[in-house]
């Protein structure tokens, strides 16, 4: 399937699918597209449902095929950021944040994942809960702000601010440590933990996680 990216501060992707070929969506994700394009939700079982509502998406997902002929549609980033497109095999998996998910073809499955170290979970930014993002084909997903990524070597560390990973290689450690001193604690505006990362694998950083977009904008109200 052919597709393409579009925009700069929101961006969107338009995917050009075969007769036949199937797009999966989060609801409101469909910007456009043309008229043999059928839609059909579904929840794919009550576990996936679940998860997939546990992982910061809705229950529901919208599915799209192309009838008739070659089919387009444009899917819409709900953040200024950008928009990824990744190869997901069943041999590398993703870990994303909350909400990253925009869409994807069929074979790939969206779920929920666990941090396996609760601190990483509670205190480390990307939630206790984040989505595994996995089968086959390609998923388009959402990053708040502009991206930047690393390639790590086996046990090489990243620091990293709360909540400022967007997604990792599902062989990625996430895990979390304390800022040291106590005016660094109390006077350096970095909170009290940083998030942990350690490889092998990729990682994909963003600049301005949605928690403190909003933030600012509401400290800057209340000023």
């Amino acid at each position: 399937m052919k597709y393409e990216i579009k925009g700069d501060s929101l961006p969107l992707v338009i995917c050009y699918p075969e007769q036949g070929e199937k797009l999966i969506t989060e609801r409101g994700s469909m910007v456009w597209m043309s008229e043999n394009m059928k839609m059909e939700t579904s929840a794919g079982g009550i576990g996936k449902a679940f998860g997939r509502m546990f992982s910061g998406e809705a229950m529901f997902q919208n599915i799209y095929t192309a009838q008739n002929g070659p089919g387009m549609i444009a899917f819409g980033s709900s953040f200024p950021g950008a928009v990824r497109a990744i190869e997901i095999t069943p041999e590398k998996p993703i870990i994303a944040q909350k909400s990253a998910f925009l869409a994807a073809t069929e074979g790939v499955e969206l779920s929920v994942h666990f941090q396996k170290k609760i601190g990483a979970g509670f205190f480390g930014g990307e939630g206790f809960i984040m989505q595994k993002i996995s089968g086959r084909g390609i998923a388009f997903v959402e990053i708040d702000g502009a991206a930047v990524e690393y390639d790590l070597y086996q046990g090489q560390k990243l620091i990293v601010s709360t909540g400022n990973l967007a997604y990792a290689d599902a062989s990625v450690s996430i895990d979390i440590e304390t800022v040291k001193g106590v005016k660094n604690v109390l006077f350096g505006g970095e909170g009290l933990f940083n998030t942990v990362l350690r490889g092998p694998g990729k990682v994909v950083l963003q600049s301005m996680p949605l928690s403190s977009f909003v933030a600012t904008v509401s400290g800057s109200i209340q000023k």
